[in-house]
């Protein structure tokens, strides 16, 4: 008698798709661990959806989606300027404390009052006054003095302690006793800006890198005072750049030159 034949097994789905399945498993825990330890953004995630579903037709009867997104991107580049403006004051604030603290000790030494530094805070910079009798003599203008050489010392080593989020100028006045000379400098106007540059030359000296600095000069405009004295002056005017991004990466003038 022959054997039964064995009954033929259901139909099932096919063998592939049991691996796809663990496919899709492990992929989707591979997605739930990487959102696990991602950091979110609450603001940015309700932006994200708001989007979502003006971009799927949950609109209001006068809104479009363009409008939408403008509006985000506007906010967003105003709350970076804002960040930036804030790392721009903080920096200002930091430079002004530390240039404040060498200014006093150098006051203390002040041999009278036409020798005594200012300092003039603003938005985004402030100003050093420095007296043209701390560093220079009458109608000069080569900074010759070992004090006035470690005062500036101390003015760099300030600076290269800070961050780099701020320029700096520095600016000669004169006063208005129309200084004439047939040798340079002859003019006032030579007289303030070689005052100036030598500020500039010496700050270099003491590894400033020359791109963060400028020399201008006023000569006798501008004043200060109605007192000649007052007027006879460099000022060191440290202010912020609009563009602050990446200043803290910038490499160093100094730093290119010792690779």
């Amino acid at each position: 008698m022959a054997k039964k034949k064995c009954p033929e097994c259901p139909k099932c789905l096919p063998g592939w798709l049991v691996q796809f399945g663990d496919l899709m498993s492990l992929l989707l825990t591979f997605f739930i661990l990487l959102l696990s330890m991602a950091v979110m953004d609450k603001k940015k995630v309700e932006e994200y959806f708001d989007i979502m579903k003006k971009a799927m037709g949950f609109l209001d009867q006068n809104s479009d989606v363009r409008e939408q997104t403008d509006e985000y991107s506007n906010n967003n580049s105003n709350s970076d300027s804002d960040d930036n403006m804030t790392a721009a004051e903080e920096g200002i604030e930091q430079a002004t404390e530390q240039i404040q603290e060498l200014v006093q000790s150098q006051n203390n030494n002040a041999a009278d009052q036409t020798q005594v530094m200012q300092i003039t805070k603003g938005k985004n910079e402030f100003v050093l006054d420095i007296p043209s009798t701390v560093m220079f003599k009458p109608a000069e203008y080569k900074i010759d003095d070992a004090s006035s050489k470690r005062f500036i010392a101390k003015i760099a080593r300030v600076i290269r302690s800070i961050p780099r989020t701020f320029s700096i100028e520095v600016i000669g006045y004169t006063d208005n006793g129309a200084y004439k000379n047939k040798e340079i400098p002859r003019d006032d106007w030579d007289l303030s800006a070689l005052r100036a540059i030598e500020v500039v030359k010496e700050l270099i000296k003491n590894r400033i890198d020359p791109g963060q600095l400028k020399a201008s000069a006023y000569a006798s405009y501008h004043p200060k005072s109605e007192v000649a004295s007052d007027n006879r002056r460099v000022e060191i005017r440290f202010f912020s750049e609009n563009d602050q991004s990446d200043i803290l990466n910038e490499e160093n003038f100094f730093d290119r030159l010792e690779q």
